[in-house]
């Protein structure tokens, strides 16, 4: 019995011993290799796929911690690398640059080119979502959907989103040269960089022949002042009794997903907006409970740069029957990011849930289906929302359609 205690006694001392020297490990780890575990662990915890793309999410941590982590550089890698086995796009590191730059775009203060972007992940190449209204992109006439294949002769299939978004951002009045393709032709576009006024609204109030007061509003981004412009637009227009609303979301690459919200409870009584669904397939539900600010008739315009909350906001709108959409298909993502903050100014944008529109229609990779379809055309930003513009005209169509309805049956 005395040896079978002190056999027990030596057990316990080991395994004391060896969870001892466990923590001992945990609280030995460099600097490098603690700001690695931080960002697994935040992938661990929040990303949307809990098979993280069929690896062993263990397993590839163990891997990377065994790399030498000489220096951050070094570091920041391996995160990098660790991210890329998920195969997705929009989860991804952004040093402590490229993490103030993106939090600064969605504030409303922005320098560069004005390109919002998305990278093939097939061929590296990077894919416009949209040019922001009024930036030098813009004006140098570059589509949704062409393809930037170098910047400064840099092929992007090297680079990663943030490290191309990076080299376009610089000082006002220097100059970048993005090569482009555009229906398989490529060119070389030179662009001076410049100051991007990211006010995300446009509103003019639109007299009609006829006597109807129409209100338009392009929107352009779903930033931090977006919300609060639009309800200031939709009530300058109420008090000038308009019949009906034209909002524009051609080219909006997105945002703020709770602004997005927010301007659907603009338009909506109570109703459903947006589900989301996390890994474990909850659903959250987000609704209007307030009363809409206005009732009138309203028609959304939309193309293939129309993205994100852009979707989020249309779908809502679309499937609660109060606005008919008018354009071309969406871009179709359908996937929602949040962003993280690591201990060293880098952060982590983390693809945590999907959404669905409130008939239950998961859009990523499809896009929102018009009501009216209406293709696309190439046109200045003079043209945009004038008789030269067929979608805004087959809007306005429809709308005035709408007031004839209205007014015969009264």
């Amino acid at each position: 019995m005395k040896n079978l205690i002190v056999r027990l006694g030596c057990l316990v001392a080991c395994l004391v011993a060896c969870w001892c020297c466990g923590a001992g490990a945990a609280i030995a780890y460099s600097s490098e290799q603690g700001l690695l575990s931080e960002a697994w662990r935040v992938v661990d915890q929040a990303y949307v796929d809990d098979t993280f793309n069929h690896h062993n999410w263990w397993t590839v941590r163990q891997k990377a911690l065994k790399q030498p982590l000489s220096d951050r550089d070094s570091t920041y890698r391996a995160i990098e690398d660790m991210l890329g086995l998920l195969d997705d796009p929009f989860t991804r590191l952004l040093r402590p640059k490229q993490y103030q730059s993106l939090q600064t775009s969605t504030s409303g203060k922005l320098t560069g080119v004005g390109l919002q972007l998305a990278q093939d992940k097939q061929t590296g190449a990077l894919l416009v979502i949209a040019p922001i209204e009024g930036s030098p992109a813009q004006h140098a006439m570059i589509q949704p959907h062409d393809q930037i294949i170098a910047i400064d002769e840099v092929p992007t299939s090297v680079l990663t989103l943030d490290e191309a978004a990076e080299r376009m951002r610089g000082p006002i009045g220097s100059s970048v040269t993005l090569t482009v393709v555009h229906n398989n032709e490529q060119a070389d576009v030179k662009l001076v960089r410049d100051r991007i006024t990211l006010n995300p609204v446009y509103a003019e109030l639109r007299p009609q022949s006829s006597g109807v007061a129409l209100g338009y509003i392009r929107l352009s981004q779903f930033n931090a002042n977006a919300t609060v412009q639009v309800a200031e637009a939709i009530k300058q227009f109420e008090s000038k009794d308009v019949s009906a609303y034209i909002l524009d979301l051609r080219n909006n690459p997105g945002g703020l997903l709770q602004s997005g919200i927010e301007i659907a409870r603009l338009w909506l009584d109570s109703a459903p907006i947006v589900y989301t669904v996390n890994r474990n397939g909850i659903q959250d539900r987000f609704d209007a409970s307030t009363k809409a600010l206005t009732h009138a008739p309203l028609a959304i315009l939309v193309n293939s740069g129309t993205a994100s909350a852009s979707e989020i906001l249309s779908g809502a709108l679309q499937d609660n029957q109060r606005a008919i959409v008018v354009g071309e298909q969406t871009f179709g993502k359908g996937l929602i990011q949040s962003l993280f903050n690591l201990s060293d100014g880098s952060g982590l944008a983390v693809t945590v849930a999907r959404y669905e529109t409130p008939n239950h229609h998961d859009i990523n990779k499809v896009g929102i289906s018009p009501d009216v379809q209406v293709p696309s055309e190439s046109l200045g930003i003079e043209e945009v929302g004038t008789t030269d513009d067929s979608q805004y005209q087959a809007a306005l169509t429809q709308l005035l359609k709408e007031i004839d309805v209205k007014e015969t049956a009264l």
